[in-house]
């Protein structure tokens, strides 16, 4: 596990870095990889409630998954697997998990944790974790949260644990991205809030129709679209902006369009957490409202099962390669495949196959719409997995965050 700055920016550019640095897009890997060292996702973007209808998960099973902010890796301890390997490239994803983990096991109650990871914005908060949860952190979890580094550092003054006092999901990459946007809005009149006293799903539409795209059309608004720089705040590399726009014929303007749409028109809010993150920067507060994990009816489970997580500051095929062989029945991936080069993507999927239990499913996502495994993957190895078209498309459908093109589930066939 990496252990110093250093180890990890190698790490990190060893899965990030494919151009030369003083190229655009060397440079644009670099500023990827840079904020990768902090905080991107203080909340994750991928629905876990479509993930665990896709993977069926069966009590005492083992999974492989991608940690990012922990929501999902938590939640997944709802359908009771046996394990969870949670890795993540990111120091800070691992600590934010490491955090929800010891807090699940040492707040005692579902009205301490909520206030912690619910409301993240109670002063009060932050005092809770330090006197009864760091303590059980390691000492290098401990150092990122009572440091002082890291872009909501420098910008707030405060350490990151002192967040939780003052609305943690504003902060983080992908925070400071939403209220960006939000901000944007306004300069043309649109308060994107707003959206949210809509009742009905035609009221969520004719929002959209009449405030949202119209302000996607401004020049302003298209000129920061197109430049691949400004997306990093969205958690997307170089690698996967060209894989997107290509799959668009470069329209990418058209792409966000749709997908925010989705976001904002397909789901009824109170059944869409994602939803008010992105519109109210907060959590509605009902069931349908909260990820799986933030749910009361689940916490006692969270609290038993929490052990079963390790997470590892590690890249999924390494971890993989210290497994024994057939010994995993899932694995997550997020969109990290996007990233990848195909010697990268050959090497992993030989360490997923090694490792696949018989029935194993893998699920993953793409900025684009198709699965970008064919004719990437060496044939003799993706020949031995079965892709479920039709069920994948069922589930790109549900997911309600609305970012990805295409979730995607392939079963192991031996």
């Amino acid at each position: 596990m990496p252990t110093t700055k250093a180890a990890v920016r190698d790490q990190l550019g060893e899965a990030v870095h494919q151009n030369k640095a003083l190229s655009r897009s060397g440079f644009v890997e670099r500023l990827f990889s840079s904020a990768f060292t902090g905080m991107v996702y203080p909340q994750i973007w991928e629905d876990p409630v479509a993930d665990m209808a896709g993977l069926d998960i069966q009590p005492g099973d083992t999974m492989i998954c991608i940690a990012s902010g922990g929501c999902n890796v938590m939640s997944y301890l709802t359908a009771d697997p046996g394990r969870i390997l949670a890795v993540d490239l990111s120091p800070a994803h691992i600590a934010l998990l490491e955090l929800k983990k010891a807090a699940a096991q040492s707040l005692g109650d579902h009205d301490a944790y909520f206030q912690v990871f619910g409301h993240a914005d109670r002063v009060g908060s932050a005092k809770l974790l330090r006197q009864q949860v760091l303590p059980k952190l390691t000492e290098r979890d401990r150092a990122y949260w009572e440091g002082r580094k890291g872009i909501s550092s420098w910008l707030t003054g405060r350490r990151p644990l002192d967040l939780f006092d003052r609305g943690f999901y504003r902060h983080g990459l992908l925070g400071w991205f939403i209220g960006s946007a939000h901000t944007l809005a306004r300069l043309f009149g649109v308060k994107v809030k707003d959206v949210l006293h809509a009742k009905t799903l035609g009221g969520q539409k004719q929002f959209f129709d009449t405030q949202i795209a119209p302000l996607i059309d401004r020049k302003l608004v298209r000129k920061i679209i197109n430049n691949r720089a400004s997306l990093v705040g969205l958690g997307m590399p170089p690698q996967q902006y060209e894989a997107l726009a290509g799959a668009a014929d470069g329209d990418i303007q058209a792409v966000l369009r749709e997908r925010l749409r989705k976001l904002m028109c397909d789901f009824p809010f109170h059944e869409n957490y994602f939803a008010w993150q992105a519109f109210g920067r907060r959590y509605e507060g009902t069931s349908g409202s909260l990820p799986p994990y933030l749910q009361q009816t689940h916490f006692a489970r969270l609290s038993e099962r929490a052990d079963r997580i390790t997470p590892l500051n590690r890249s999924f095929t390494d971890v993989l390669a210290n497994q024994p062989a057939g010994s995993q029945n899932h694995y997550i991936l997020l969109d990290a495949q996007d990233w990848m080069n195909d010697e990268q993507l050959n090497a992993l999927w030989a360490q997923i196959t090694r490792t696949a239990a018989p029935g194993a499913k893998v699920l993953f996502r793409t900025a684009g719409i198709q699965s970008i495994l064919p004719g990437r993957v060496d044939h003799n190895v993706l020949d031995r997995w079965d892709y479920r078209a039709a069920r994948s498309q069922e589930l790109t459908a549900q997911d309600r965050s609305a970012i990805y093109g295409g979730t995607h589930l392939y079963v192991f066939a031996g």
